[in-house]
């Protein structure tokens, strides 16, 4: 399980059209499906069913107590290094603040009903492909979306996702809460 922040329409359209000259360029990765990219606010890997009931209690107030947020995607960037590159990703500008502020108050939710919780920095990023290990793989091409800025668009809501992995992985949306 995930909480994460769903782009608006307009900027998934715009970031997959900003997208298209780099699909089929060689190196490059294995590209996410659009109806799979959101912004992991935090994930929760399995969550046991007797934590559900007070995660979904704790997660709300959390949510709640966040302003008003307006982001836009802009450049790209890699996880790994430019010779063994692993995730492919497109950055996020606007109120990054009150996001990182939301994504550690969803942390301290999360840990305070006793469930585990990587302790890493937040770094804001929306997942656009991943390089298989032993393919040909270019890590400068997230560098041709420098400059690449989408529109901005309102911060809406939080939602808890479930991810069913297998030949074809896919979302479930379980429950949101709505932001600010």
């Amino acid at each position: 399980m995930f909480l994460a922040v769903d782009p608006a329409p307009d900027a998934v359209a715009e970031l997959d059209r900003a997208l298209q000259p780099l699909r089929q360029a060689p190196g490059a990765p294995r590209w996410s499906p659009l109806d799979r990219w959101h912004l992991t606010l935090l994930f929760l890997d399995q969550v046991p069913g007797v934590r559900l009931t007070p995660l979904l209690d704790a997660v709300g107030p959390a949510v709640g107590a966040a302003p008003p947020m307006s982001l836009a995607m802009a450049e790209g960037g890699r996880f790994g290094s430019r010779r063994r590159p692993t995730v492919c990703w497109v950055g996020v500008t606007g109120d990054v603040a009150p996001l990182t502020a939301l994504a550690d108050r969803l942390a301290t939710a999360a840990r305070g009903v006793g469930l585990p919780v990587e302790d890493r920095p937040f770094r804001p990023h929306l997942t656009v492909g991943r390089w298989r290990r032993g393919q040909p793989a270019d890590g400068d091409l997230p560098d041709r979306l420098q400059g690449h800025r989408g529109p901005s668009w309102p911060v809406t809501e939080v939602v808890l996702c479930r991810s069913h992995l297998g030949p074809v992985p896919r979302y479930e949306r379980v429950t949101a809460w709505p932001v600010g």
